[in-house]
């Protein structure tokens, strides 16, 4: 049992990495180790046009590979990182970014959820409030008063009929 359980967390781990290990081939690797890891660095930034969930960092897409292959073409000529990030955002818009850049056309991207939830809270406390001033808030009391004595009576004979 201990050997299925071993054999399940290592083919487990084996999937989880996956896409980590081979979505950069070794063809595209470059020799100074310095702009490798400038480029990995851009390419976690950078979502795949095909994927779109994805990085191209972590896509196996032609055309991940072949935006990897331009970061890395980008920085060997001597570009910034954020040059390298122009240009791309220049050439696709900015949905070639993971994280999109805040301004005017993207503020409703940034602000829009935090300002949902914020409202929602101001809702719920406003619901609350009202509930306790009307005094809905316990169940157990009788909503819009108690009964009159006909009215008791009246419930008393239904119960009483609805017993037999």
């Amino acid at each position: 049992m201990r050997l299925v359980l071993s054999v399940c967390w290592f083919v487990l781990t084996l999937l989880i990495a996956a896409p980590d290990v081979f979505a950069v081939q070794p063809d595209e690797i470059l020799q100074d180790k310095g702009l490798e890891a400038r480029a990995r660095t851009i390419s976690k930034e950078l979502r795949c046009m095909v994927c779109q969930n994805q990085s191209i960092d972590d896509s196996e897409a032609p055309l991940a590979k072949d935006l990897r292959l331009l970061v890395r073409e980008r920085l060997t000529k001597g570009d910034s990182d954020q040059q390298v990030i122009n240009f791309l955002v220049a050439r696709y818009g900015e949905f070639v970014l993971l994280k999109p850049r805040f301004s005017l056309h993207t503020a409703i991207l940034w602000l829009g959820p935090p300002s949902l939830l914020i409202g929602g809270a101001i809702v719920l406390v406003l619901i609350a409030r009202r509930r306790n001033q009307r005094g809905l808030s316990d169940p157990t009391k009788p909503q819009g008063g108690s009964l009159t004595p006909g009215e008791e009576a009246r419930l008393a004979s239904l119960l009483k009929s609805g017993e037999t």
